[in-house]
């Protein structure tokens, strides 16, 4: 039997366990929390196996057992995620959950330290984050320049300007690749005849359009309808430049 911690994210309830060493959660409340609807084939299509496995706890209907995922696994769904509040569950996870499991799994035999060392290491670690936070500011204030010149418009993009206008940004990205992302991303799939259509709950959601295309046949002189064209909004280009910035920044 796993003993397990339980932790509390907007009055839900996060398990976890520590399995040699490494932190695992129970799916069940990942997938809850990030709105999947299914979450078992969310997490059969998105994580691998080794992110992935079965432990037995024991609850009010006596022992079960759970799906768990690692830490890697737990952030893979959260990039596949359209719950706004992804990211929010993502910083909780990295700047409450882990550190705290991490350091009950790595130090709970440790001497407790003084409170003049628990001070003196708040300080050191501050000085570092300040730092690196400084550097990053100074590293990423000419992209967010060109964003605030770029995004602020009204209307929708092509993919290939809107790849532009998220590397201007500071997003690693192009035509093909952007396409890609946000076909992993769970925004697109592919048509019938092979070309890119949005699912229906991005169009919703307000991140993407289609523009309807035509031709004239060559021959008859008629209009040909062609499948339509994926176009990014701008609201779906600030979301894009949020999801594919926190890919960037997940240990």
């Amino acid at each position: 039997m796993t003993a397990l911690d339980i932790f509390t994210y907007s009055g839900q309830q996060v398990r976890t366990v520590l399995i040699d060493g490494e932190p695992w959660f129970v799916a069940g409340d990942v997938t809850a929390i990030l709105g999947f609807q299914n979450g078992r084939a969310a997490i059969a299509r998105h994580t691998e196996p080794a992110q992935r496995g079965v432990s037995r706890f024991a609850t009010s209907s006596g022992d079960q057992d759970s799906t768990i995922l690692s830490d890697s696994g737990v952030y893979r769904l959260i990039m596949r995620s359209n719950t706004d509040g992804a990211i929010d569950f993502q910083r909780w996870l990295t700047e409450v959950v882990l550190p705290a499991i991490r350091k009950t799994g790595s130090y709970s035999t440790a001497p407790a330290l003084t409170e003049d060392q628990i001070v003196q290491q708040a300080l050191t670690i501050l000085v570092a984050k300040t730092a690196a936070l400084e550097s990053k500011v100074a590293e990423l204030e000419p992209a967010a320049t060109a964003w605030d010149e770029l995004a602020s418009a009204s209307g929708d993009y092509e993919v290939a300007d809107a790849a532009k206008i998220l590397a201007r940004a500071g997003i690693e990205t192009g035509r093909q690749r952007l396409f890609t992302q946000m076909r992993d991303l769970g925004w697109i799939l592919r048509g019938g005849h092979g070309s890119w259509k949005a699912y229906q709950s991005t169009v919703d959601s307000g991140y993407l359009t289609e523009k309807p295309v035509k031709h004239f046949h060559p021959k008859t002189g008629e209009v040909v309808l062609d499948p339509p064209q994926v176009r990014v909004t701008v609201k779906g280009l600030e979301r894009l430049r949020v999801r594919l910035g926190a890919l960037i920044l997940t240990p």
